[in-house]
C-alpha cells in the first residue's frame, strides 16, 4: 500500500503509556463570594517518550518526575481556579474542563502528551 506523494508515513503500532497520579487538590472557584470550591483528584494517561522506551533503569529519572508533577499540578491549579461551579456542574461541565486540562498542560508541558484525563474524585461545594 503506497501512501499520498509527499504524506508522511508512520508505523501506526501501540503507544506505551503511564499513569501520573496527582494527590487531592482543593482550590476556590471563580464564582461571586468566593464561597464555591472543588476538591478533585485525577489521574492522567500519559504517552511515553520516546527516550525512555526500553529504558530498565528504574529511579534514574525520580528529580525530572517530580519536576513534571509539580509542574502538572501548577496548570492543573491555574485551570480549575478559573472554573465556576455552575460550569463545571452543567451537563457537559466534567467534558469541557478534561479537555481544557489537556490543552493548557500540553501549552504550559510540551513534552508531556496526556492522552487521557481520569477524575477520581470531584466534589463542588457552594
Amino acid at each position: 500500500m503506497q501512501g499520498v506523494p509527499g504524506q508522511k508515513t508512520e508505523a501506526i503500532g501501540p503507544t506505551t503509556t503511564h499513569a501520573m497520579v496527582l494527590e487531592p487538590l482543593l482550590v476556590n472557584l471563580a464564582d461571586a463570594g468566593g464561597s464555591s470550591y472543588l476538591r478533585v483528584a485525577l489521574t492522567l494517561r500519559v504517552a511515553e517518550a520516546a527516550d525512555k522506551k526500553g529504558n530498565g533503569e528504574k529511579g534514574k529519572d525520580d528529580k525530572g518526575t517530580e519536576d513534571a508533577v509539580a509542574a502538572v499540578r501548577d496548570t492543573v491549579l491555574t485551570v480549575l481556579g478559573r472554573q465556576t461551579a455552575d460550569g463545571l456542574l452543567g451537563a457537559d461541565g466534567k467534558e469541557h474542563l478534561k479537555a481544557e486540562l489537556k490543552s493548557a498542560i500540553a501549552e504550559h508541558n510540551p513534552d508531556l502528551k496526556v492522552k487521557d484525563v481520569f477524575f477520581t474524585d470531584f466534589l463542588v461545594q457552594r
